[in-house]
């Protein structure tokens, strides 16, 4: 591999933006289980986006297509997976910077909706927020964990489009 990351070749590129997936969710089961960080139902989602766009980067590094539409095909399915994730860590991100007096309320627990609710009406209720994901339980250099998954996304939708539709 090439000193350089951006000199890389396609394979490589999708290679490290998989492993940088597989950091980001080592760190969020990492702050649950041992840290005993609980993870809100907008928490959660943003994990399924992180797996996504991981599956994404990893299928890809193994396709590693020779012509600019195979890793173009590839550079769009991880801009979508990665575009859902900035979505939801926005939301997300939003919601912790409500005044207090608008915060949603807390509405049942995650498990709880996920047996008794049809699927499209859980993820109505979820990316609505409730009041247990406005809570701000850790802080690095003055930024929650979901703003550090914010930016997380937009890095890595950057990488995926600049691996993707170099020249």
């Amino acid at each position: 591999m090439p000193a350089n990351p951006f000199r890389a070749s396609f394979r490589t590129q999708f290679l490290l933006g998989f492993l940088a997936c597989a950091g980001l969710m080592g760190y969020a089961l990492y702050a649950q289980h041992v840290q005993g960080f609980e993870p809100c139902p907008l928490c959660i989602f943003q994990r399924v986006a992180v797996i996504a766009l991981g599956v994404v980067f990893l299928l890809g590094a193994l396709h590693g297509p020779r012509g600019r539409g195979g890793r173009a095909a590839w550079g769009v399915l991880a801009l979508l997976a990665a575009g859902a994730g900035i979505a939801v860590a926005g939301r997300h991100v939003w919601l912790q910077n409500l005044p207090p007096d608008q915060v949603p309320a807390c509405g049942p627990p995650f498990e709880f909706m996920r047996e008794t609710l049809p699927l499209a009406e859980l993820v109505s209720k979820v990316l609505r927020g409730s009041g247990e994901c406005a809570n701000i339980d850790w802080t690095l250099l003055g930024l929650s964990m979901p703003a550090w998954v914010l930016i997380s996304f937009v890095a890595l939708a950057l990488w995926a489009g600049y691996a993707a539709f170099r020249r």
